[in-house]
Parts: structure tokens; sequence; C-alpha cells
């Protein structure tokens, strides 16, 4: 039996925020692609989230540029559900070919002829080019510290959803980043006792003179930031759009009733043990803080924008006695603990793609998300081209340069291309003793095409 083998000029790999922007672009510049997605469109904003989750950034900024949201307020924060819809009415805004419910398993590159084979569930694609837009949220990451406890219930914050899914008890929530605070304040409002593992993080204010922060850090060039901070690799962000909107401060969590402890160490049983760097980390996230009011306050005075003074936004509150005291190690079973969170982040999975495009690590190696492997493309991702790259906006932008990019390669073999249908028609010319129309298309066909 034969396998029927599609072909396509550009393949986009996920039909999520990246490879949207993606077929965006291209379809713009008139470059024939396709989007293979192997759920539905956006399916990490519908099921790998919590249900209360909402967007950490204000509906007017975490949007792409030529689609409003229909149905939420400029300056509120869109719940996941909202986001996905918006994703979809973007796609069908300007008839994304995106295909639904087929995995891409295997890409190969061609062995002496020109692109890629694509093993997918349902056949064989040949693509000139592969992008990879499936974001950074490809593995949930447990540390290998982890209990080996039959008696806790271990899940990763991807596969949190809500309170009731937890079994009674108290719950440790191990990550302060924007996952681990919102669960663990969700968790604690839901009557639980909850222990929250802080490690390094920074921490800007919700808004500041009011504006939003994702403003100040648009004014202030850090979103477009080319090159990450020295030492700040593995810092999280602790920011929220729950409820409306608010700064995270973990001195007034705990003042309203969770427990602070520092990093997590280690176990042993059912006891485990933190650093004793709580303090620190917090003082750290208030220099952070701190330092973006100060940026703030000298943009509005140097461009004289006329802008509410925010003095109490400076107003840091006593540390509690969690963080003057803490707590360094704790026994599970007599805190009452039976549930492990673990808002650890995640690592991206490459294993489908088997080109010469990572380093001895398994990073990508790229430029702006061209890779080092021509042809193939990496879009999405944390810090691919500035700060924001990994954000809505900022993945839209990336995608523009990339589908550039793509234009040129194609017009480089397009001129390569018509100089070669000129020498095939001239040879069939000379073979057969004169022209023929005929011949001439046939061998066109089977050019470099």
């Amino acid at each position: 039996m034969t396998v029927e083998i599609k072909a396509t000029d550009t393949l986009v790999v996920g039909a999520g925020q990246a490879g949207i922007a993606m077929s965006e672009h291209l379809g713009k510049l008139g470059v024939p692609h396709l989007v293979l997605e192997r759920d539905r469109i956006a399916e990490r904003w519908r099921t790998g989230r919590w249900d209360s989750l909402v967007a950490n950034g204000p509906a007017w900024h975490d949007r792409f540029p030529n689609l409003e949201f229909a149905q939420v307020d400029p300056d509120a924060f869109a719940s996941k559900d909202e986001v996905a819809d918006y994703f979809v009415a973007y796609a069908k805004k300007f008839d994304a070919p995106i295909r639904t419910g087929v995995e891409v398993k295997r890409v190969v590159r061609n062995a002496g002829r020109q692109g890629f084979t694509v093993e997918t569930s349902e056949g064989i694609i040949e693509a000139n080019r592969v992008v990879v837009a499936t974001g950074p949220f490809q593995r949930p990451v447990i540390p290998p510290i982890a209990p080996k406890s039959a008696s806790l219930t271990q899940i990763h914050s991807a596969d949190y959803r809500n309170p009731a899914q937890l079994p009674e008890g108290g719950v440790l929530v191990v990550g302060a980043g924007s996952s681990g605070v919102q669960i663990a304040d969700e968790l604690q409002r839901a009557g639980r006792r909850v222990y929250l593992s802080v490690g390094a993080h920074d921490r800007p204010p919700r808004a500041y003179r009011g504006r939003d922060f994702c403003w100040w850090l648009g004014v202030l060039g850090e979103w477009d930031a080319e090159v990450m901070k020295p030492g700040r690799e593995h810092v999280t962000i602790a920011v929220s759009g729950a409820r409306g909107g608010h700064t995270v401060d973990f001195r007034r969590l705990a003042q309203q009733g969770i427990t602070l402890v520092g990093l997590t160490k280690s176990f042993d049983d059912h006891l485990v043990k933190f650093e004793a760097d709580l303090a620190e980390n917090i003082a750290r996230g208030d220099e952070n803080y701190l330092s973006l009011l100060d940026a703030a306050d000298a943009y509005a005075a140097r461009n004289g924008l006329d802008l509410p003074e925010e003095p109490e936004a400076r107003i840091i509150p006593a540390d509690p006695e969690c963080v003057t005291h803490p707590v360094l190690e704790l026994d599970l079973a007599k805190a009452g603990v039976t549930s492990i969170i673990w808002a650890t982040g995640y690592a991206v999975d490459f294993g489908w793609l088997q080109v010469d495009a990572f380093d001895e690590k398994g990073k990508p190696k790229h430029q702006r998300g061209v890779a080092t492997e021509p042809g193939i493309y990496f879009l999405g991702l944390p810090w691919l081209s500035r700060r924001g790259s990994a954000f809505i906006w900022g993945v839209w932008h990336d995608a523009k340069h990339i589908a550039d990019h793509i234009v040129t390669q194609r017009k480089y073999l397009a001129y390569y291309d018509t100089p070669q249908r000129h020498m095939d028609a001239k040879r069939v010319e000379s073979a057969e003793g004169g022209p023929d129309d005929s011949r001439v298309h046939k061998v066109s066909e089977m050019g470099v095409n």
C-alpha cells in the first residue's frame, strides 16, 4: 500500500499563541504553510491551568496587536478560557491553516535534498522549513528531592485545578512564583493550612502611580532588554491578576495565615528541611520592588508626567514571626500536611526534533529564533530575543522576525530556481533538436519548485 506524502513550504508545530502568531505573519507574506496541533487551539490555556487562573497582565497589554478582547475590560485580567477563546477567534480572523488532533512524532533532515521529513500521527509531511512553536511549558518538573511516601499526595502545579481536588489536610506549596503564590493564596482562603516555600524572586508592584507594571516595564525598556542580568536565570516573578489584580506581598500572605518557609532543601520520609534563606529572599524581593518604584519615579520626573504620587507604596510591613524565627524543618505528618504542590516550573522536550540544533545540554542553539540547523526555527521560548519573548505580545513580534527571515530564504531559492529551469529547458531543446513546449513544461515541474 502506498503512503500518501503531503508537502508544504513551512510547517509550524503547535497552535498556541506562538503558532498562531507565526501563521498570521506567514500568511500575510504569502508563504504556504501548515500548522499542526496535537490537541485543540490554545489547549494549555484550557486544560493545563487551574480553574481560577487569569492572565497576569491586563487585557490591553496581553494580546496581539490586531484584535482586542471582545468581552473583557481593557484594564481587567482575562480568565484562562477567555484567553483560549481569544486565540481561537484570532486564528479564525485570518483563516489560519490549522489542523488539530495531529501529533508530530519525528522530524529529520532529508539527505541529499532540501527540507525535512516530518512523521505525524496522520502520515508523512515534507517541509522545506519547520517552526517549533511548542512553547516553554512542555514537561512539568518535580525535583528529585520529592519524598517517596505513598501517604502524601503530590502533584505539579500543571495538574492542580482547585482545593476540592486535594485530600483533607494541610498543603505545602513549593515555589513562590506567580503560580505558587496564587495557588497558596487560593488554598488558604478555602480554609487549608498552607506552608509556602519561598526562593529567589522578583516582586514588581501590580500597579504604581495609576499605571500597571506592564506599562512601566514597557516605557522603561525592560520588556525589550536583550540580555538577562547575570545570576537571574532561576529567579521567578511573583505577580497576580487574581481578584482584580494585586501586588504580591509575602508579609501580608503571612498575616493572612500562610506560613512562609525558605527554599525546600531535602526530605527524610515525612521530615522536610528548609534553607535558612527566607529573610534574605524576601529582602531581595523588596529590593526589586523598590528599584522599580525608583525607576518609575525618575521616569515620571524626567518626562514631566502628571501622575498621582503614591508614597504609601513604599511602606514595607514588619516581618512576621515566620520570617524572624523561620521554620527550618517540619514534620509533615505532625503538622497535618497531606499534600505537596510542586510549583517548580517546566522543562522543554524536543526529543521528537532529531536535527543538529541543540547544545550538549539539549538547549536550542539559535539567534533570535533562527536555529543553527538551517531551516529550523524556534518561537515562544523565554528570552528568545528579549525579556518579553515568552509573553503574548512578545511572541507576535518575534514571529514577524522569523517570517521575514523565511521570506528572505525563499527569495534566494527562487533566484536559483529561475535559471535552473532555463538550463533544463535548453538541455531538452538541444537533445530533441528544437523547442518543445510540452517537454519544457515537464522538466520545469520536476525542477527545484
